[in-house]
């Protein structure tokens, strides 16, 4: 394997460690959250947008050459008669294309995932923060509002504007309970759009293995 072959197999390796770790329950969102936002990586943020591009397009140009490798190996030599040993080496080439075009796609397709992994699990983390913040000041009302109404034996103009604050903050707990819900349904959707990548991906390579035989029996 050439060295450029062999950095993009060890960045696939690298992607996929990376995605197990994200996907299983190592941290809580919290967690996460606060390494995307430390020091090191805010200083990157500014030209991550720049590098994601960058590693986009040198991945799309390898996977363009890994196609081109497979189609020249794959139409070589048809009804021709040749040594076996040349024969031997074009499949084999044809098998290094293969080869090169599983891992660049892997590669490709699983920056995409990382970066949306990111995008959701820093969503669901603000959302859990706003969603403490205001549990904790419905119940700072709440606690408020029942110690002064034990003190006051008629209603008042204070008790009634904590009674308003008290339904206004349930009515924002009731909204991010609401957002909470939504972000996991869009947790579950992402999860089933992976796996149906994957099928398709799967598909994919059996129609290119299955190519690839037939043309080794037209040969």
């Amino acid at each position: 394997m050439s060295l450029q072959w062999t950095l993009i197999a060890g960045f696939l390796y690298i992607e996929i460690v990376v995605v197990l770790l994200l996907v299983l329950p190592i941290a809580s969102p919290k967690r996460w959250n606060s390494l995307f936002k430390s020091r090191f990586l805010q200083g990157l943020q500014a030209q991550a947008g720049i590098y994601f591009m960058i590693l986009l397009a040198v991945l799309v140009l390898f996977l363009l050459d890994a196609i081109r490798e497979m189609r020249k190996y794959s139409h070589h030599g048809d009804g021709e008669h040749k040594h076996l040993d040349a024969e031997m080496q074009e499949n084999m080439r044809l098998f290094r294309a293969q080869r090169n075009f599983y891992i660049s796609g892997f590669a490709l397709f699983l920056s995409l995932v990382i970066r949306r992994l990111v995008s959701l699990i820093s969503s669901q983390a603000g959302l859990l923060a706003q969603s403490e913040a205001a549990l904790k000041q419905a119940a700072g009302a709440s606690s408020a509002a029942r110690a002064f109404m034990k003190d006051a034996n008629e209603p008042n103009k204070e008790v009634d504007n904590l009674k308003k604050q008290v339904k206004e903050l349930e009515a924002e707990l009731i909204l991010e309970a609401k957002d909470k819900k939504a972000l996991k349904s869009q947790a579950e959707n992402l999860t089933k759009e992976y796996d149906r990548l994957c099928e398709e991906h799967s598909k994919l390579q059996k129609q290119v293995t299955v190519s690839g035989k037939g043309d080794k029996k037209d040969d």
